[in-house]
C-alpha cells in the first residue's frame, strides 16, 4: 500500500519537492522547546530566527513551512485504509454514502466524541498563526528582500493568518483570537490561556488581516509561482468568511442564545443583522470589478462525424455566452475543470486553487479506489443517494420530476449515442440517464456509463470502454469482499478523467483542486443580493450594492448559461423566497462534490432537514436478470452507514478534550 501521509501538500508553494526541502529547512531550524497557549509545544530560538530574517531564501522557507502547516483539502472521501482527509466536508456531507465508517463521515452515526474527535486541527492551525506573527514581525529586518518583495512576503504571511483562523472558524464557530505579537510562552501561567472570542469578532479580525493580504499581495504569479495566492484570492476569501457571517447559523441564531463568554456576550451574535449581507454583496463585487476571473467555457465543437456539441435544446437561449450557450461545449466547459484537461495556469476560474493530491498517488488514495469499479481496480462503494441525483435537471431544464414516466424509466435508450467528443453513451444506458443537464454527465457514474480508461496499455483486458455494471453480482463489485459494492446505483465521476485508469497498468492524469473559483464569486454575490434590505456602500472601496434584480439575473445566467440550461427571468428574482431556492439547488449542483456542501448545510441551518430523511437509492440487490427491479427507487436502511443522523449540536465541532484541558479558558461548543 502507499503511504500516502509522505504526500501531504505544500499550499502555495512552488511544486512538490522544493516544498517538502522548505518545510525540512524549516523545521531543523528551529531550536529550543516552548508550550503555546497551554495547547501543544512548539520550536523557537532567536538565534535562528535571526538567520532566518537576515535571508532571503530562508525567509521564504520559513513562510513556505507556515504554509505546509495548512491541511490539503483536496481528498473529500479518504479509504478504509486509513487515509483521511482534513476535513468533514466531503462523506460528511448528505451528496452520497460509503459502506463504512471513516472520521469523514463520522459525524452523521454519532460517532464523534469530545474524547475522539476524527479531526482535531487546533494545535496545527495555532502553529501556522505563530509562525505568521513571527514573520510579520521580524521581516522588516530583512534587508536582501527587495520592496516589492517584502510587501509581497507580508502579504502571504496575512494571508496564511487570516486562512488559519478561517480554517479553524468552519469548523469551531467561534476561536481564540490570539496577540498578533509573538508572545514568550516558556513561562507558565493563566497569561499563556486565552479564551475563545465571539464569532463576530473573529469574523472582523479575519477581515482585517485580509485587508492587509488585499494591500500587499501581488495581482498575479507567473507560472511557477501560481499557487501563492493573489491579491484576488484574499478579495475572495474574505467575501466568503462575511458570506458565511451574514447566514443564518451566525446571525440572529437563538439556539445559542445560553451560550456566552465569561463578560456574558453571545458567542453567535442574537440579532439578525441584514447588513452583514450588503459587506459580503460589496466583497464579492469587488472580486467581479477586477475584471480578471472568467467562467470556464470551451468553444463550440463542430464536426461531421456525430461527436460535435450537442444542439441545445429550444429552452437554452443560443446567444453567445455569456448572454446564451450557442458558442460552448457546456458539457466540456464544466468537466475540464477538474479532470485535468488544462494546465491551472490558463483556467481564468481559478482564483485560489493548488495541486489534487488524489492525481498524485493513484491507485492509493480513497478518492479514486473508491469511486473506480472493482474491473478497474475500485471497490464501487461510493453511493451518491437519489436526493441529490434527483437534483439534477432534465437537458431542457425542466427538474426530474417534471419529467415524463418513459423519461424516468430503466428501459435501455436502445442505441450508442455520443454526448460529446470523448463521451461514449452505451446503449444498455436508461432512460432515467438520458437527456440530462450536461453537469449530470461532468460529474455522476452510472450503471451502463462508459469509463474509457485510456491510459491502460493492455487493450484486451477488458478494462477499455469499460461499461459499468452496478447489478448485484456485476463487474463493477468484488465478488471477494461482500462489503465492495455500490448502494445506489449511482456513483462521482467528477474527478476522473477519460484517460485515468487505477489498475495495475494505467495510470492517472495530475489534477487541480479548486479552492475558490470564480462560480462561487457570482453565486455568492447573488445569494447575497437576493437577501438584502436596501442598500449597502463599502466605505473602504466605495462599492454600493443593494437587491438589483437585474444584476443577479445577469450574474446568475452566466452559471446557468456555462452548463447549458436555460436562464431564469426577472420574475424569478423578484420573489425573495423562490429564488432563495434556486440558488440552494444552484450550489448544490454546480459546487457537488466540491467540499461546499457541508458547509453549505450548516450555514443555512438546512442540515436537520436534509440528514434525517432515509436514504434512497436504485434496487442494486437485484441482478442483471432483473432489469426492471433494479431501476425501482428503494429506501435503503439495511446497514449503519444508511441510518444518518443529526441534531443541533453538529452544527458545530467538539474541541477534543485535551485541548480544554490545556486550556482551561476554554469552552465546549454547546451540546457536546
Amino acid at each position: 500500500m502507499v503511504n500516502l501521509t509522505i504526500y501531504k501538500k505544500k499550499f502555495w508553494q512552488v511544486g512538490k519537492a522544493a516544498s517538502l526541502v522548505a518545510f525540512a529547512a524549516a523545521s531543523m531550524m528551529m531550536g529550543s522547546c516552548e508550550n503555546y497557549l497551554d495547547i501543544e509545544q512548539y520550536v523557537y530560538d532567536q538565534t535562528t530566527l535571526d538567520s532566518i530574517f537576515l535571508s532571503r531564501e530562508r525567509t521564504e522557507q520559513y513562510i513556505n513551512g507556515a504554509a505546509s502547516l495548512l491541511p490539503d483539502e483536496s481528498p473529500q472521501t479518504g479509504s478504509e485504509w486509513g487515509y483521511t482527509p482534513p476535513l468533514p466536508s466531503g462523506l460528511g456531507s448528505d451528496e452520497a454514502i460509503i459502506s463504512f465508517v471513516l472520521p469523514g463521515n463520522a459525524i452523521l452515526y454519532d460517532e464523534v466524541t469530545e474524547s475522539d474527535c476524527k479531526f482535531n486541527p487546533w494545535s496545527t492551525c495555532y502553529q501556522g498563526i505563530r509562525r505568521a506573527n513571527i514573520v510579520l514581525q521580524n521581516i522588516d529586518r530583512n534587508e536582501e528582500l527587495s520592496e516589492m518583495e517584502m510587501r509581497d512576503f507580508r502579504g502571504r504571511a496575512y494571508f496564511l493568518r487570516a486562512y488559519f483562523y478561517f480554517y479553524l472558524m468552519r469548523l469551531y464557530g467561534p476561536v481564540v483570537i490570539v496577540p498578533d505579537i509573538p508572545i514568550d510562552t516558556d513561562a507558565e501561567g493563566s497569561e499563556t490561556s486565552f479564551p475563545r472570542s465571539t464569532y463576530d469578532e473573529c469574523v472582523a479580525k479575519v477581515c482585517a488581516d485580509l485587508d492587509m493580504a488585499i494591500e500587499y499581495l501581488s495581482d498575479s504569479r507567473i507560472e511557477s509561482l501560481q499557487y501563492i495566492p493573489t491579491r484576488g484570492a484574499a478579495m475572495a476569501l474574505k467575501a466568503r468568511v462575511q458570506l458565511y457571517a451574514a447566514s443564518p447559523l451566525f446571525n440572529g441564531n437563538t439556539y445559542y442564545s445560553d451560550w456566552q463568554t465569561e463578560e456574558g456576550e453571545h458567542f453567535i451574535s442574537q440579532e439578525v443583522d441584514n447588513s452583514k449581507w450588503g459587506k459580503a454583496a460589496a466583497s464579492f463585487k469587488r472580486v467581479i470589478d477586477t475584471n480578471k476571473y472568467a467562467l470556464h467555457t470551451v468553444d463550440k465543437i463542430v464536426n461531421t462525424l456525430g461527436t460535435g456539441t450537442l444542439e441545445l435544446p429550444s429552452t437554452v437561449s443560443d446567444a453567445n455566452f455569456p448572454d446564451g450557450a450557442g458558442d460552448i461545449d457546456p458539457y466540456k466547459s464544466y468537466k475540464t475543470l477538474f479532470d485535468g484537461t488544462y494546465q491551472p495556469y490558463q483556467v481564468k476560474e481559478y482564483i485560489l486553487y493548488y495541486p489534487n493530491l488524489v492525481s498524485s498517488s493513484g491507485w492509493g488514495n480513497g478518492d479514486y479506489r473508491l469511486v473506480m469499479p472493482s474491473k478497474l481496480g475500485g471497490n464501487a462503494t461510493f453511493s451518491v443517494t437519489l436526493d441529490m441525483i434527483d437534483e439534477y435537471r432534465m437537458a431542457d431544464g425542466r427538474s426530474f420530476s417534471e419529467a415524463t414516466d418513459a423519461e424516468k424509466s430503466g428501459n435501455p435508450i436502445g442505441q450508442g449515442l455520443t454526448f460529446s467528443s470523448d463521451y461514449q453513451v452505451s446503449e444498455q444506458c436508461a432512460h432515467r440517464d438520458w437527456n440530462r443537464e450536461p453537469r449530470f454527465y461532468a460529474t455522476i457514474g452510472f450503471n451502463a456509463c462508459v469509463w474509457p480508461t485510456t491510459s491502460h496499455r493492455d487493450a484486451g483486458a477488458g478494462t477499455r470502454n469499460y461499461v459499468c455494471d452496478y447489478y448485484s453480482g456485476g463487474s463493477a463489485s468484488d465478488l471477494n469482499n461482500s462489503d465492495y459494492h455500490n448502494r445506489t446505483g449511482y456513483t462521482c465521476r467528477k474527478y476522473v478523467h477519460q484517460d485515468d485508469c487505477i489498475f495495475w497498468n494505467g495510470s492517472v492524469k495530475a489534477k487541480t483542486f479548486p479552492v475558490i473559483r470564480y462560480a462561487e464569486v457570482l453565486l455568492g454575490y447573488v445569494e447575497a443580493m437576493n437577501e438584502m434590505d436596501g442598500s449597502y456602500t463599502d466605505e473602504a472601496t466605495g462599492i454600493t450594492v443593494s437587491r438589483n434584480v437585474d444584476e443577479m439575473v445577469k450574474y446568475f445566467n452566466m452559471i446557468r448559461y456555462r452548463a447549458g440550461q436555460p436562464g431564469i427571468t426577472a420574475a424569478d428574482a423578484q420573489d425573495r423566497d423562490n429564488m432563495r431556492k434556486i440558488i440552494k439547488h444552484e450550489y448544490q449542483i454546480e459546487f457537488a462534490f466540491e467540499g461546499h456542501r457541508y458547509w453549505d448545510l450548516r450555514r443555512w441551518k438546512d442540515a436537520n432537514d436534509a440528514y434525517n430523511k432515509p436514504v434512497r437509492g436504485l434496487d442494486v440487490s437485484a441482478t442483471s436478470a432483473q432489469r426492471t427491479q433494479f431501476y425501482t427507487e428503494r429506501v435503503w436502511s439495511t446497514e449503519k452507514t444508511m441510518n444518518r443522523v443529526f441534531n443541533n449540536k453538529m452544527y458545530l465541532w467538539p474541541l477534543e478534550r485535551n485541548v480544554l484541558q490545556r486550556n482551561g479558558k476554554l469552552v465546549q461548543n454547546p451540546g457536546w
